[in-house]
């Protein structure tokens, strides 16, 4: 069987197909998300706790002695990256959980028969045996 042959297969199991699919809806649903989180969730944060613009929350550890620029830290862009995750992990989560309510519970093995009905159907067997 030739690679390309072996490839096709592959690519058209149903599983690879649906992660491909789940793949893309993930990154477009994380593009939505950074957007909700940078234009209305952070800016309205700052304003609630006295104006603060996190973009640009840094700390200066000093100057680029090549550049003369300075070597800033920005924590302010990893708290907004912080946000976008909690968001994404709370949205798959429920929809995680939305799903598993939706999955039929697998069905209960039935019980087994009393004590009683076990020794009854023991003596009916030994009576035809006789």
């Amino acid at each position: 069987m030739s690679l390309l042959t072996e490839f096709k297969e592959l690519a058209m199991k149903g599983n690879v197909v649906d992660m491909a699919v789940g793949i893309v809806i993930g990154a477009a649903f994380g593009k939505i998300v950074s957007s909700f989180v940078n234009a209305i969730v952070m800016p309205a944060l700052g304003w609630v706790i006295g104006g603060v613009d996190f973009s640009q929350l840094t700390v200066e550890l000093g100057t680029n002695a090549a550049t003369g620029e300075p070597v800033l830290v920005q924590y302010g862009q990893f708290i907004q990256s912080l946000v976008d995750f909690l968001i994404i992990a709370a949205a798959i989560f429920m929809a995680l959980k939305a799903i598993n309510r939706l999955k039929k519970p697998a069905p209960a093995a039935a019980p087994p028969p009393p004590r009683e009905e076990v020794l009854l159907t023991e003596i009916r067997d030994l009576l035809r045996e006789r």
